[in-house]
């Protein structure tokens, strides 16, 4: 029996969020709304976002000694995180400059801050304490990748370990070997397969980098929902019309829910964490994806990032 579902080892930053009309060009100032700060940051988002559906969840991370870090800590505690493997000190917590125009799209800028001090020895420290206690772990690029790699290094056998490789960096064949899957978009997608041929559609891509070692591979379309991609043997469609599975690869498109978006910001955050607590779950990789393309739709129908995620009862009604 495990203490958590899901363990999300990553970033924690505030999000500093100004709404635009248009992103300003290089050189040009242009005027926004009143400055708004909220908890965000990938790995805190997960968090967050897994609670709040009501996966038991813990966070692996640093924040700073400061009021940043003050609003973080309480974020994932009222949302009914376990922070006891969340380190405070060694440098100001991390920031996101986020600028969100009218149709909800967003720009981030990101200042690391106390997330590039967590270590491989925050991980170790926080191994037997909750990394090894939860079906799945899963983890983004917004921290070091030594420590990605060294907290793969410490599952316990059988854990499932998720990445969404964001921002995104060529990665070492271990860390690629572990993902199981590896959660990208189209842009994370072209720097994660580095000079190889990725093909033209979604599903084209989806196989391109199941070929570079990872388990499996979820590719996420925004509004238009999500691909994903498997080795076929066992592998359990959503859809009778999924493609691939002749070549030894099942490939399934997963449709979105057709939403107004408000803003955009963390919603992939939101679709990773749902996803990643569904297939601790024991779902299918399909399954997962389209009750995590559901969680993405209901949070872009808020502003912020853990303030827009979704309960399991909003999930249903949407």
């Amino acid at each position: 029996m495990f203490d958590y579902d899901l363990v999300v080892v990553g970033s924690a930053n505030a999000d500093l969020v100004i709404g635009v009309e248009r992103r300003p060009a290089a050189g040009e100032t242009v005027l926004g709304s009143d400055l708004a700060v909220h908890p965000g940051g990938k790995g805190a988002n997960q968090a967050v976002a897994a609670a709040r559906l009501g996966a038991r969840t813990a966070l692996v991370a640093r924040v700073g000694d400061d009021p940043h870090g003050g609003l973080l800590l309480d974020s994932l505690s009222s949302s009914g995180v376990d922070t006891a493997a969340v380190a405070a000190g060694g440098a100001p917590t991390g920031v996101a400059l986020i600028t969100v125009d009218p149709s909800g799209d967003n720009s981030i800028v990101v200042s690391p801050g106390a997330n590039g001090r967590l270590t491989p020895e925050d991980a170790r420290t926080a191994s037997e304490r909750v990394l090894r206690r939860a079906p799945v772990v899963s983890a983004q690029l917004e921290i070091p990748l030594e420590t990605v790699t060294e907290a793969v290094r410490l599952l316990a056998p059988g854990t499932r370990f998720v990445l969404n490789p964001s921002p995104p960096r060529e990665l070492p064949a271990e860390l690629l070997a572990a993902c199981d899957p590896l959660i990208v978009n189209e842009h994370e997608a072209r720097v994660i397969a580095g000079d190889g041929p990725l093909g033209d559609t979604p599903e084209e891509w989806a196989r391109a980098l199941l070929a570079l070692g990872p388990r499996s591979v979820v590719v996420t379309l925004g509004a238009e929902g999500a691909v994903t991609a498997e080795a076929a043997e066992g592998a359990a469609s959503a859809d009778p019309s999924a493609q691939g599975a002749a070549a030894g690869v099942a490939v399934n498109r997963v449709p979105s829910v057709k939403v107004e978006a408000v803003d955009t910001t963390g919603a992939g955050d939101a679709f990773t964490a749902a996803l990643a607590w569904r297939l601790g779950l024991g779902e299918s990789l399909p399954a997962a994806a389209g009750y995590a393309a559901r969680v993405g739709a209901a949070a872009v129908t808020r502003e912020g990032a853990q303030a827009s995620y979704p309960t399991a009862e909003e999930v249903e009604a949407l």
